[in-house]
């Protein structure tokens, strides 16, 4: 059955919503069971540990040129939500792949395949439900929270479905189980709705460019590279200075859900916040949050209390964050340019700098300890600070000149 001719955002928002939350929630689902557990996976297959390291690190690597391929094909065409189901079909051909090997090669090469597909769907998907949810360079964010929440839902069920399903099945069953969550996630992009988006011949690369000139979008990116770059050494190295510092494996855990618990109640509620200040003004609150929650880490790691008070201040530092940063890339970049907007925000907020923290943070450990990364980030956190204060100069500036 072939799809309905795709119609304008206006007349799909009260079911098309509902279908980009599914999206959402299958997506992070499928990050939730392969992140964690397909280390564990390549270890069965008798790989070493440096063998592991490298092809966990493809997933940074594809994040920093694929997002925009993917994305600069949606603004070049208009189909996005047709891409992010090519997307999801790569997804679940590559999965399907990992079925099939157990040499370390061929290993690398399926994932990195799943990895360049992976990468497609979620600026496409932002570029798209951001088009349902605009207008006149505004988002709708209360509604966008309530869509984006369920990435998070997702993301905990699956972490907690499928490590209790491996325990009991046996960590050689992970093939089957990926394949089916991205089957799933195909199965929701293929339910998204048709949305015509008018392609303007001329808008290509080079208006990109410009925006990136213009040192207000500058420092905003270098906010958000700054403010990314400080969360790095927490994505990948909190669990093991915790414990480090003689917590065990429950409490580890206890920290994680709630960190992500007031992730999903701040995107519920945050219509509510971000109506209190501009964007451009959460970004200074998220990086004094930052600086204070890893001075906080590094400081108090030992006091129980204050790192529920640091877990706690996640809904700043990522869920306020991240709202703040998709209303910016709307308003900078519209129309056609939207989806490599979205791609820049991925690649310079959570490409490159999720490079530079993994090895980088390896190295500050193994040379200076625990406490002296969590240290730098909260420095990282004051020199995001600075750059956005310079977006608000920027402002002005140009306020001034009108």
């Amino acid at each position: 059955m072939s799809d309905p001719a795709p119609a304008p955002a206006a007349a799909v928002r009260p079911s098309g919503l509902k279908r980009f939350a599914a999206l959402a929630f299958t997506y992070f689902a499928v990050i939730g069971l392969f992140n964690p557990y397909a280390p564990l996976w390549f270890q069965s297959l008798g790989l070493s540990t440096i063998v592991i390291g490298g092809i966990a690190s493809l997933q940074s690597w594809t994040r920093i040129l694929a997002p925009y391929g993917w994305s600069w094909a949606g603004d070049a065409s208009g189909r996005r939500v047709e891409l992010i189901r090519l997307a999801a079909l790569g997804c679940v051909l590559s999965a399907l792949g990992l079925l099939g090997v157990r040499e370390a090669v061929a290993v690398s090469l399926v994932t990195m395949l799943l990895y360049l597909s992976n990468a497609g769907v979620v600026p496409l998907y932002e570029a798209s439900l951001a088009h349902l949810l605009g207008s006149s360079g505004t988002m709708d964010l209360a509604r966008y929270g309530r869509v984006r929440m369920w990435g998070s839902v997702g993301f905990i069920a699956s972490v907690t479905l499928f490590g209790a399903l491996l325990d009991l099945a046996g960590i050689g069953v992970f093939p089957w189980f990926a394949a089916a969550m991205n089957l799933l996630m195909l199965v929701a992009a293929l339910r998204l709705p048709r949305l015509r988006e008018d392609v303007q011949a001329g808008a290509k690369g080079p208006a990109v460019l410009q925006r990136l000139r213009d040192p207000e979008v500058a420092w905003i990116f270098a906010s958000i590279f700054f403010t990314v770059l400080a969360h790095s050494g927490l994505y990948a190295f909190f669990s093991l200075y915790l414990v480090a510092l003689g917590y065990d494996k429950s409490a580890v855990g206890a920290l994680w859900a709630l960190a992500a618990a007031v992730e999903i109640g701040f995107f519920w509620t945050q219509g509510r916040w971000h109506a209190l200040l501009a964007p451009e003004r959460w970004l200074q609150v998220v990086a004094v949050a930052t600086t204070l929650r890893f001075a906080a880490i590094a400081a108090g790691g030992r006091w129980p209390l204050v790192l529920v008070a640091a877990q706690l201040s996640h809904a700043v530092t990522f869920a306020a964050h991240h709202a703040a940063c998709i209303a910016l890339v709307h308003k900078h970049f519209p129309g056609q340019l939207r989806g490599r907007g979205q791609a820049l925000y991925t690649i310079l907020g959570y490409g490159i700098s999720g490079l530079l923290g993994g090895v980088g943070g390896g190295w500050i450990i193994e040379h200076l300890g625990f406490a002296a990364l969590f240290w730098i980030a909260a420095a990282t956190g004051l020199v995001a600070l600075g750059c956005s204060r310079r977006v608000l100069a920027c402002q002005a500036r140009t306020a001034g000149v009108r």
